[in-house]
């Protein structure tokens, strides 16, 4: 009974390890995409500087782009019950997680504005802008937030564990 347990303590250090690293790929990658759109953005208005930009709340904000994964293969097994496990195609299973993903980093996104925005320390303001929501998020992100979703499930290793691909991304 005690090797069991110690076993079971074993790999739940190693998932909780994993998923602190997790949480530092997502944050980190988040980081810089942001950099990466806000330069863009500057490129847009001229200023051939370049001048990308970010905050440190957003750290913990696309860090949690590590519960992506998780929540999707909570969803696959709600609604592929009656088909078995690991049924569901490569191109189905990219366009419910992009979907699901995408409404996932809005609703975030939306949450945390509004926390932030409550104690005056919101980084973002949409305010006035093409298809703004209370100024908190675009719509017309939607394509990035797919795609974003996607990237933090692939880089989390969830792409691979719900397809079953193998060294998707080969240093895990």
């Amino acid at each position: 009974m005690k090797r069991e347990n110690r076993r079971h303590e074993i790999k739940i250090t190693a998932r909780l390890k994993q998923c602190a690293k997790d949480f530092l790929i997502c944050g980190l990658t988040g980081w810089g995409l942001e950099i990466l759109l806000t330069s863009a953005e500057s490129l847009a208005a001229g200023d051939l500087k370049l001048m990308g930009k970010t905050s440190i709340y957003m750290f913990p904000i696309y860090g949690l782009g590590v519960l992506l994964g998780p929540i999707g293969r909570e969803v696959d097994r709600w609604l592929d019950a009656d088909r078995g496990e690991g049924t569901i195609a490569k191109k189905d299973w990219i366009f419910r997680h992009g979907i699901l993903d995408m409404v996932l980093i809005f609703l975030a996104e939306y949450l945390t504005g509004s926390l932030l925005k409550s104690l005056g320390i919101c980084p973002w303001d949409y305010t006035g802008r093409m298809l703004s929501v209370d100024g908190l998020i675009r719509l017309d992100f939607a394509p990035f937030w797919f795609g974003t979703g996607l990237l933090f499930e692939y880089l989390t290793g969830s792409f691979r564990d719900s397809l079953g691909v193998k060294n998707a991304f080969p240093y895990r």
